[in-house]
């Protein structure tokens, strides 16, 4: 069983340790038939044992995002500008609020309020002709070199 790094094993896990140390198996066994770490069963085992938990604790020692007091101003701020750019986000948190921030931080910050925000400023096309080109009349030759003669 592989784990997730940052995330608790699933107690679908839990109980498979549960039920096999109930059927007289050792710690070092469990770990080996489900492919984890003698230790993770023994403390399993011993945090039920002790205190009766059976269940995953929450993890601990989150921190706070740095833009969390000013999630409600930076939603305001892109429903009165919702053409803004990240950059001009970022200026708009440094002239306002005296906040530095990366993009990556608004890029994740919007992701968190489920909003999307341009990449880039309007301007027209990089270039006037058209991005494809044009199908091929019905009927003409598919290959550069005609078979027919004129």
């Amino acid at each position: 069983m592989l784990s997730r790094r940052g995330k608790p094993h699933p107690q679908a896990l839990r109980d498979r340790v549960f039920a096999y140390s109930d059927g007289g198996m050792q710690a070092g066994n469990i770990a080996k038939v489900l492919l984890v770490s003698e230790s993770y069963v023994s403390k399993v085992l011993s945090r039920r044992r002790l205190i009766g938990e059976t269940a995953a604790r929450p993890q601990r020692c989150h921190v706070t995002p740095k833009l969390a007091g000013h999630m409600a101003a930076i939603e305001a701020r892109i429903e009165a500008h919702s053409d803004a750019t990240l950059a001009e986000l970022r200026d708009w948190l440094a002239a306002e609020h005296t906040i530095s921030a990366s993009l990556g931080l608004l890029s994740k910050t919007l992701r968190a309020l489920n909003l999307t925000l341009k990449k880039r400023h309007s301007m027209p096309q990089s270039r006037s002709a058209p991005a494809s080109r044009p199908s091929a009349r019905t009927g003409a030759s598919v290959s550069r070199h005609s078979t027919r003669r004129s």
